[in-house]
């Protein structure tokens, strides 16, 4: 299996367990923009991101589209309509070039019924994100540098790597963040600028860089 992709979540699992899951695996290329999952779709595949970022989207009642997560390399999608084996309830689109690898639904059922562990991985990741979104549902009538702040510690702690400086996030079009936060996307432009001035983040095209996690954190009232 060296010259197969493998995806993390399966890091540590037995070999021929492995080698089973993986029978089917298909990875492909997808450009910025595409998309991979449509609401009321059936869940007849599980996604794993291998580069490249990916936003899940749905729409309020009034018709407005709603970014509920943003993932990036090595975290899964899918997963939810699999389990319940229900239509799937959001949209998925790529925000990037993305390489993206997907397994049969019920090779991943199969999965989660004889490996323990699988499921205990699965469970700590829908856990975690369950904390996260709790925690941006409290933060909806804060203050909107709160908020702000709320959305880039959350993307970097998802997707957050360590560079030189501290800790960067991929510098995402405004409109994604103010879908995140909640927010006028007028009102994130001008947050961002604040954060910038006071040295809580550092941007270039491509990157927002956290110099001091704790410090940015702070700023949540």
């Amino acid at each position: 299996m060296e010259d197969r992709y493998v995806p993390s979540f399966f890091q540590g699992l037995p070999d021929v367990v492995v080698e089973t899951a993986l029978t089917h695996l298909v990875t492909r290329t997808h450009p910025a923009n595409q998309v991979i999952v449509l609401e009321n779709d059936w869940g007849g595949a599980v996604y794993f991101i291998r580069e490249g970022w990916v936003k899940i989207r749905t729409y309020n009642l009034e018709g407005k589209e709603v970014t509920l997560n943003i993932l990036g390399k090595e975290e899964l999608f899918g997963e939810m309509a699999v389990l319940s084996e229900k239509r799937r309830t959001t949209d998925v689109i790529t925000l990037t070039s993305t390489v993206i690898g997907s397994i049969p639904a019920s090779d991943f059922s199969n999965l989660l019924k004889i490996e323990p562990l699988a499921g205990l991985r699965l469970a700590k990741l829908m856990a975690e994100r369950l904390q996260q979104v709790n925690r941006r549902l409290r933060l909806r009538e804060s203050h909107s540098q709160s908020r702000v702040a709320d959305t880039l510690l959350f993307l970097a702690e998802g997707q957050g790597k360590k560079g030189q400086t501290g800790t960067e996030i991929p510098n995402l079009p405004h409109r994604e963040l103010s879908s995140l936060s909640g927010l006028a996307r007028e009102t994130v432009t001008r947050v961002l600028t604040r954060l910038e001035r006071r040295g809580l983040i550092k941007r270039d095209q491509d990157i927002i860089c956290i110099p001091d996690m704790s410090a940015l954190e702070r700023m949540i009232v």
